[in-house]
């Protein structure tokens, strides 16, 4: 059985525990390898890797740090295929999704290489007789990223680039479920010439994730994942005197009101909530239909469900792949019948499907429940499948209100040919992302990811302008330079710009 290791110190590393978790491969439902689950001294391990690197790393020059990173993303983008093939035996995603997962990623590394333009300060001349003003941000020291499943390359791209251009040196602990990515991509950053202990990975479970947030040394944690575990996250890291940017979990709505053009909608909607195989913080699971549009949306969607080709992530014909593990199946099995028992309507069914030659594959089919009301367990809880719950309103603002009683507010959209309805929507709902006429409206990387509510923990979103602030921090200097014969005694009164 293949071993993946960590990396620390610019090469592989064994570590100290020898527990270990099985990495499968989801449309095989085979193991294809085991993961080495790290300890708390393995993890002590690359957290003194990453201090030590800091201190050269910390004062590099600019120019180095982003020479560096475009030869990262010249090689990523070499070796494309490669991390997709790698994403797609581990999650399950299909070929083309994982490629532009790999895309979305680099355009955070793009983002990153601007860092000599997004790391200039302020300075004020003469603020006061021979005063000068001006401000600079400086890194922090030891940053370390907790990444998800389901983007095992995009998620850890939206940390570390950001992190080493600002002048850090990181830790990242990805998903156990499916490591490849991570080692891959440290290859590559040594490949392109980071020195030795700015990157790590280590894998392991919460004995990982708890001693990265205990650990004295690391200055700031990153977090995307689910809302109990973000909420956990931010508490204990913040108690330990870090700075937490903890993104959680969601329940994305797109409202579809009666002028939307109907096959354009539905089409997106297919694409939004069973793309990934739903698994997604923001897939659209739930559709609010408006009126007159329920019953033309359920027909159209539904149609376009039975015909998405579900198979292996490998095979080009294939649309929709399967769930990462045996367990997650069974949970979206479980939670699709509860809906139907609970009142809702199947117009799809995707239990039980089977691909041939993939018989043992963690295989849900797209799946459309109609008739959902906001107190079903279908519609309260995160699924993280491929199920698109229908919920009726009979008016737009009604519709906004049902997002508003929500918990989460990470992602939303509409569907309308109404610019005021738009508009309305737009100001009226309270969530961190929204989409008009677009239902995944995840912001390019110039600009900040994140939302609002139980979806977010701390006040930092991820990457863009609230990346550079999150990694570093800010130095104000006062200066004066007098001439040694116009120098005066001390003055003891409040200093004022005269």
């Amino acid at each position: 059985m293949r071993t993946i290791s960590h990396w620390i110190g610019g090469k592989p590393a064994t570590g100290t525990s020898t527990r270990t978790s099985p990495v499968w491969n989801p449309a095989t439902g085979a193991q294809q390898a085991e993961v080495l689950l790290a300890g708390t001294v393995d993890v002590d391990a690359a957290v003194q890797s990453a201090k030590a690197a800091f201190e050269t790393w910390g004062q590099s020059s600019l120019s180095q740090r982003v020479k560096v990173l475009f030869a990262f993303r010249e090689l990523v983008n070499a070796r494309m295929d490669d991390l997709a093939e790698i994403i797609s035996d581990e999650h399950g995603k299909v070929l083309s999704d994982a490629r532009g997962e790999v895309q979305r990623g680099l355009e955070v590394v793009e983002f990153a290489c601007g860092i000599p333009s997004l790391l200039k300060g302020e300075y004020s001349d003469q603020v006061s007789g021979g005063v000068d003003l001006f401000s600079f941000r400086q890194p922090l020291g030891v940053c370390a990223g907790i990444t998800p499943f389901n983007f095992p390359a995009m998620v850890p791209m939206w940390m570390y680039p950001v992190a080493i251009a600002t002048g850090n040196t990181f830790v990242l602990k990805p998903s156990e479920r499916d490591p490849g990515a991570s080692m891959l991509a440290a290859e590559l950053l040594a490949e392109a010439g980071l020195p030795d202990g700015v990157f790590n990975v280590v894998h392991g479970d919460k004995e990982s994730v708890d001693a990265l947030l205990d650990h004295p040394d690391v200055a700031a944690v990153s977090f995307v994942g689910s809302t109990p575990i973000a909420k956990y996250i931010h508490e204990r890291g913040t108690a330990a005197g870090k700075r937490v940017q903890a993104l959680g979990g969601a329940k994305n709505h797109a409202i579809v009101l009666p002028d939307a053009a109907l096959d354009y909608a539905s089409d997106h909607l297919v694409a939004a909530a069973f793309g990934s195989a739903g698994e997604r913080c923001m897939a659209i699971s739930a559709a609010v239909a408006v009126g007159g549009a329920a019953d033309e949306l359920v027909e159209a969607v539904s149609a376009k469900a039975r015909a998405t080709r579900v198979g292996p992530g490998r095979d080009a014909a294939s649309e929709m792949g399967p769930v990462i593990t045996a367990a997650a199946r069974d949970r979206i099995v479980d939670l699709i019948g509860t809906g139907e028992a609970q009142g809702a309507t199947l117009a799809v069914d995707g239990r039980g499907l089977t691909v041939p030659g993939h018989e043992d594959g963690f295989f849900v089919g797209p799946t459309v429940i109609d008739r959902v009301t906001t107190q079903m367990d279908v519609y309260t809880q995160e699924i993280f499948g491929p199920v698109l719950s229908v919920v009726r309103a009979d008016t737009v603002d009604e519709a906004i209100a049902i997002v508003n009683a929500n918990p989460y507010g990470n992602g939303t959209a509409i569907f309308t040919g109404s610019g005021e309805a738009a508009r309305r929507f737009q100001r009226g709902v309270d969530v961190g992302m929204i989409g008009i006429n677009v239902p995944i409206p995840v912001p390019m990387a110039y600009y900040s990811f994140g939302g609002w509510k139980d979806s977010l923990f701390g006040q930092s979103h991820i990457h863009g302008p609230e990346g550079i602030a999150f990694y570093t921090r800010a130095k104000v200097v006062t200066a004066r330079w007098p001439r040694v014969e116009a120098s005066s005694g001390s003055s003891f009164h409040f200093p004022t710009a005269t």
